[in-house]
């Protein structure tokens, strides 16, 4: 199985972490590297490696599991723990910041970026005298299928 890596500048702090660290790089795991960036969504582990193993059957989950704590560690994914209790994982987008929509129904989950939010959240900090270090905003609600779906109903 050879992988033809498409996200090769994302991929550059991940080659400085593993050849620091003495690490090796093996094709089922640069597949799952590849698929995780190019599919850009958040993934359970469960979700990732039931994908993962409908186009390679000889995919661990203990391959996935780790590549998935590997790409935390080297700063290319972004472990998310939603009010679902469930532990996702997403690529990390290193340019901007993002906040997410979350339906409680589906467990769809939509990213979007408000400028307006944010310097609301610098004006309320910044009256606290409060320094903030991160920060993560996550709206429960249901999507629009899912509210079309209930009225249905």
């Amino acid at each position: 199985m050879k992988v033809k890596v498409k996200n090769k500048m994302l991929l550059k702090d991940y080659f400085t972490y593993k050849s620091k660290r003495g690490l090796k790089t093996s094709q089922k795991r640069l597949f799952i590297i590849d698929y995780f960036l190019n599919e850009d969504r958040h993934f359970s582990i469960e979700e990732l490696y039931h994908e993962i193993r409908k186009i390679n059957s000889q995919i661990s989950f203990s391959t996935v599991y780790r590549t998935l704590r590997l790409l935390t560690d080297c700063g290319l994914a972004q472990e998310c723990c939603f009010a679902e209790g469930m532990v996702r994982y997403e690529p990390v987008h290193k340019a901007r910041h993002h906040d997410h929509l979350i339906c409680r129904k589906c467990g769809r989950i939509i990213e979007f970026e408000n400028s307006e939010i944010e310097k609301l959240q610098n004006h309320v900090a910044k009256k606290f005298g409060f320094l903030v270090v991160s920060h993560a905003l996550e709206l429960y609600g249901l999507c629009t299928m899912c509210q079309k779906k209930q009225r249905r109903s």
